[in-house]
């Protein structure tokens, strides 16, 4: 039989205890008052014992109730089994009440006149009177006692089931909660891993250009490559990375990217001397100097990319703007798709990214809040 069950929050149990402590502690501080503004008002514990006999019931019968019965209701769905316990409950209260009901009558006849005799100073006259009197007081069916303590019993069973029910939603809205969270990391976990192999796929094409062109310069960037992958395999897996590091990571990208193409291509970086110890998500912003890379760049005139990095008011702003292609003028791609994805799943209405395209230039602007 389950007594105790982990459906039950702590905060709960606390609640019930307070409240039925000051129940039983209320007699009690009642008593020791009056006898302490009266000298003449004896303390009998017999007093309390009589207050807290009835309370001791209602506390059995909410204990039944609280652990036995609430939660096929609130927990178990079991209406049917719920209601019919609850019958037996009210009938087993109710033949208790009636049982143990208090007495208020008062005193019967004396013994002389259930015997048949007559009192002295009662007249002859008065057969009426002594007729009542021989026969035994009656008691009602029910009585004020039954109403409230069946009042009583209602209040605390609606009362238990409204505590019951209330944390019980509180539980399901923290695990739904956790849930939310676990489904949006495992989808933040799934995009980045996308992202990760988009990279190196336009990386490992670029150094592949290179060993034809220039084999010292192809030497080279495997190196610059390496320390690529070391950040995607140490710094990639992290939640949050120091601003800092993200900044070298797309500065060593650059310095990859630079030895693809000539002077014909003019490549700003504008970012603070003194960079804030902040967190950012990692692979977030290296998609979009991708994109200015792959969509910008021509071998044929001169192009430019201009990267411009700067914090405000808590919020990272960063800016990409390069010449268009003519030859591959469409934006996005997988990378750009999934950065998308990531922007809502981790700041929802907080970030904004706006793009702007003329004929010749492609601009990008995305601000975003910072973690300390």
């Amino acid at each position: 039989m389950r007594i105790f069950t982990n459906k039950t929050t702590r905060q709960e149990n606390y609640i019930y205890l307070i409240v039925w402590f000051l129940l039983f502690v209320a007699p009690l501080l009642s008593v020791y008052v009056r006898t302490r503004f009266d000298s003449n008002l004896p303390f009998h514990w017999h007093d309390i014992f009589t207050v807290w006999e009835p309370l001791v019931v209602f506390l059995l019968v909410f204990l039944v109730h609280n652990y036995l019965l609430a939660p096929l209701l609130v927990y178990e769905r079991k209406t049917s089994t719920y209601l019919a316990a609850l019958v037996v409950l009210v009938a087993v209260f109710t033949t208790y009440q009636c049982v143990h009901r208090p007495s208020d009558l008062p005193p019967g006849p004396p013994p002389e006149l259930m015997a048949g005799g007559r009192p002295q100073g009662v007249p002859k006259h008065f057969p009426h009177d002594i007729k009542a009197m021989r026969e035994p007081l009656q008691r009602p069916p029910i009585d004020m006692h039954d109403v409230v303590a069946f009042t009583i019993f209602m209040l605390m069973i609606g009362a238990n089931v409204g505590v019951k029910q209330y944390f019980k939603s509180v539980s399901d809205r923290k695990e739904f909660e956790q849930l939310e969270k676990a489904s949006l990391e495992q989808e933040l976990e799934y995009l980045k891993y996308q992202i990760n192999p988009h990279f190196f796929m336009n990386t490992l094409n670029n150094i592949h250009a290179l060993v034809d062109i220039d084999p010292n310069k192809a030497k080279t960037s495997v190196v610059e490559l390496s320390k690529l992958m070391r950040y995607v395999l140490y710094e990639g897996v992290k939640a949050r990375i120091p601003l800092s590091t993200g900044v070298n990571f797309m500065n060593n990208y650059i310095s990859l990217m630079r030895m693809r193409y000539t002077d014909k291509v003019r490549i700003t970086i504008n970012v603070p001397k003194v960079i804030p110890q902040v967190q950012v998500p990692p692979l977030l912003i290296i998609p979009f100097v991708e994109n200015a890379f792959k969509h910008g760049v021509s071998y044929q005139k001169e192009s430019f990319i201009e990267v411009h990095i700067s914090t405000c008011d808590g919020q990272l702003v960063f800016t990409c703007r390069n010449s268009k292609n003519s030859t591959n003028q469409e934006h996005g791609g997988v990378g750009l798709t999934n950065v998308r994805k990531r922007l809502d799943l981790l700041y929802g209405d907080k970030y904004v990214l706006n793009t702007h395209e003329d004929e010749d230039t492609y601009e990008m602007s995305l601000t975003f809040p910072l973690d300390e």
